[in-house]
């Protein structure tokens, strides 16, 4: 007799340990790799093409991929991705090994692996909607997936440091791989639900026909579309402050990895005690005045903290700002997940990515040269900008890319603000009737009862 696979919220939280680990692998490598290329390079330029290279494929890909996620068995989508990864750490593992590894193998080891995992999040998404019995269930999922981030930037700097010294780089890439191992057996042994609707034709036509689709679904609905250019603002601005933060805190504490890694564990701390507060509260009943609500609050208290020469600052500064990320992203991801039917909801969510994170890919490539080129110099020189924010942070090695993140800060205040004056955006809830709108009188038990009879992946892969 076949043991059945775990299905719905218990899946749900079986995959999600599965990726607490594997994060936690990821992280401990990530903390590695950037202290590897500072050393290397001491350049903000340096570390930010280090995730502009990893980040630029997966946000050109994911429209497509969001696409083919809506034809494609949703598990293997993921255990796929996952594969990818594990073979961009076997291959910096060799590397290292014989000696061979280079700043510029990471960026191209960066562009395969973000090709894949631009399949892994619409992949994910569109499935947890699906896991969930209950639609105010969407905000605590998004907050455990926020956790899971939280806790292996809890433990992955302070673990990584500490292994370094122990068992060196090859030793935190090889748990790594073990990690990554550990999350595919989880997802191997759970029920991914596919939705009742699928979409049959593969041919490029038809692929290529169904990207459109995503960015029509969201310009035909113009509070969706606000929403977006909401994020696509926010994403911008920010880039120029949290893609600067690690080479502002080596430079400003003379390339100690102890103060990064505290810095590093700090937010993800805040992030861990917001993620629980939004699984006990569930976020407020206006989805919205969470989302931009969190985003005032969270850059309020970056922009302030960060102007002081104290890594004790830094750290409560970091706490308080990430601390209101998963209200954040909480609140935007319950809305977009009650609003989009799950059948089109890699589509709809890839385009929506692209278009909220595309922003993001520009900052990361102009903020290197513009901390390198224009705000350390200006703040070292005694020029202008010394001369209008010296009283505020103390001229010196970083302090250029402190006056960066404290600004983009301010600027997201603003834009959130705006955001919230515009009556197409402060009512996007109620402005977009939910996709299962016409189905009132459906009962939660009949509801749940379908989605455990759609076709899955009870004994296969």
């Amino acid at each position: 007799m076949p043991i059945e696979r775990p299905k719905g919220m218990t899946a749900f939280v079986v995959i999600w340990f599965g990726q607490v680990v594997s994060l936690l692998g990821t992280s401990m490598t990530g903390f590695a790799l950037v202290i590897w290329v500072w050393t290397k390079a001491h350049t903000a330029t340096a570390m930010t093409l280090m995730a502009f290279f990893q980040f630029a494929p997966l946000l050109l890909m994911t429209p497509l991929a969001g696409s083919l996620v809506d034809r494609w068995n949703r598990k293997k989508t993921m255990i796929i991705s996952d594969l990818a990864m594990s073979v961009n750490v076997a291959v910096i593992l060799a590397l290292m090994t014989f000696g061979w590894l280079e700043i510029w193998h990471l960026y191209a080891m960066g562009i395969f692996v973000g090709a894949f995992g631009s399949f892994q999040w619409p992949a994910y998404s569109a499935a947890v909607t699906l896991m969930m019995k209950k639609k105010k269930n969407y905000a605590r999922a998004s907050a455990m997936l926020g956790i899971a981030q939280s806790i292996s930037g809890i433990l992955g700097p302070p673990l990584a440091a500490v292994l370094l010294a122990i068992i060196a780089m090859h030793g935190v890439l090889t748990i790594n791989l073990f990690t990554l191992v550990f999350a595919m057996s989880m997802l191997l042994i759970c029920h991914v639900p596919q939705p009742s609707k699928m979409e049959t034709k593969k041919d490029a036509a038809s692929v290529f026909k169904d990207q459109a689709f995503g960015f029509k679904y969201i310009l035909e609905r113009k509070p969706l579309l606000g929403l977006q250019l909401t994020f696509f603002t926010f994403n911008l601005l920010s880039a120029f402050g949290l893609q600067i933060m690690a080479p502002m805190i080596l430079a400003r504490t003379h390339d100690s990895s102890l103060a990064l890694g505290s810095v590093q564990a700090a937010a993800s701390v805040g992030g861990f005690v917001g993620g629980i507060g939004m699984i006990i509260w569930g976020g407020p009943k206006r989805r919205i005045t969470g989302l931009l609500g969190g985003m005032v609050a969270g850059c309020a208290v970056g922009s302030f903290a960060f102007t002081f020469s104290d890594p004790l600052v830094w750290m409560l500064g970091a706490f308080g700002f990430v601390f209101f990320m998963p209200i954040l992203n909480g609140c935007s991801q319950a809305i977009w997940q009650s609003k989009v039917a799950p059948e089109l909801q890699g589509r709809v969510f890839g385009a929506r990515m692209f278009i909220a994170q595309c922003s993001n890919l520009i900052g990361m490539l102009a903020v290197g040269p513009v901390a390198d080129r224009v705000f350390e110099p200006a703040m070292l020189s005694g020029g202008g900008l010394t001369g209008a924010f010296g009283w505020l942070i103390a001229p010196g090695p970083g302090s250029g890319m402190t006056l960066m993140l404290s600004l983009s800060c301010i600027l997201c205040i603003i834009a959130a603000i705006i955001a919230y004056s515009i009556n197409a955006i402060r009512n996007v809830e109620t402005l977009v009737p939910d996709f299962d709108a016409g189905k009132k009188g459906e009962s939660e038990e009949s509801a749940e009862k379908e989605r455990s009879s759609e076709p899955g992946l009870e004994k296969t892969v």
